[in-house]
């Protein structure tokens, strides 16, 4: 049975629970959440009341771990050529796991890492597979959700060949992941606004790292040019990217039981452009990308 998760990233502001009302109230069928102040290096301790009503929660709106895919804080860089700052951002992260496995989600996405200029690319992608095995030997069950970047500043994972490169190292490969970001992919340098360039981009994907990684995609416009390397999110129709890329993506067969994620910049467009993908999502589902 196919399954089509389609939602955006609620806030979880009074409680992690509210972020499944919210998503409700969108009629999202999917949903990303912070799980704590993503600007700040505290992730608070889970009480049991908490656990308990988003558990009930989503089960009442019938949502499930396969279509929750929470992001874990901005500061977290696991490339960091700072050792201490590097080992930091691994317990936190290692925090955020652990709040994971206790709301009964599977996944958490992430951004790779940054080598902040003061190391080589090739040294920072060391970094970050050095510490996402560590953070697999101290943790269990839930999958590291690599999220590809525009190439702004110092990022790197900017390119499919930095993501396989991460996951040709990564000891226990059950337990890595991409989330493609559409907004990203297209200021890094990916064209998607014909359909031959659609097809080569994800075929290449699959080639260098296999669609079977693909845990999630994120549902943005991009408001600057193709290849400028800048990360800056719009809505729907609103950017550079043309509409029927999205509407190529919910139809594409090899892109539904994943939760496709809208980050755009107007919020109060999102139950629209969610109700508009799930009717495009309708009108046709074909195996574009023939794998």
């Amino acid at each position: 049975m196919i399954h089509k998760y389609i939602g955006a990233h609620v806030s979880s502001a009074g409680g992690l629970e509210n972020s499944i009302l919210r998503a409700h109230e969108l009629e999202a069928t999917a949903f990303s959440l912070f799980l704590s102040n993503q600007l700040q290096w505290r992730i608070p301790i889970l009480k049991e009341k908490t656990i308990n009503n988003f558990v009930r929660l989503c089960k009442k709106y019938n949502y499930h771990s396969k279509s929750i895919l929470p992001h874990s804080s901005y500061l977290v860089n696991l490339g960091h050529p700072d050792k201490n700052m590097r080992e930091k951002s691994c317990y936190y992260f290692i925090q955020e796991i652990k709040c994971c496995y206790q709301l009964g989600l599977m996944m958490i996405n992430i951004h790779p890492g940054s080598y902040l200029y003061k190391i080589t690319e090739k040294k920072c992608l060391e970094n970050i597979i050095d510490s996402i095995n560590f953070i697999l030997s101290k943790t269990e069950h839930i999958i590291i959700v690599l999220e590809n970047t525009a190439g702004q500043g110092s990022n790197v994972g900017y390119c499919f060949e930095h993501l396989a490169f991460i996951i040709r190292h990564i000891k226990n490969k059950l337990r890595i992941g991409v989330c493609l970001d559409i907004c990203h992919l297209f200021a890094s340098g990916y064209q998607l606004n014909d359909i031959n360039s659609f097809i080569f981009t994800f075929k290449k994907f699959h080639n260098l790292i296999g669609l079977k990684y693909l845990y999630g995609i994120h549902m943005n416009d991009s408001k600057r040019n193709f290849n400028s390397r800048l990360d800056r999110h719009h809505n729907l129709g609103y950017g550079k990217i043309k509409k029927y890329v999205f509407s190529n993506i919910v139809q594409t067969k090899e892109f539904q039981d994943i939760p496709l994620i809208l980050e755009t910049k107007d919020k109060s467009l999102w139950k629209s452009e969610i109700r508009w993908l799930k009717q495009e999502s309708l009108l046709y589902t074909a195996s574009f990308l023939n794998i």
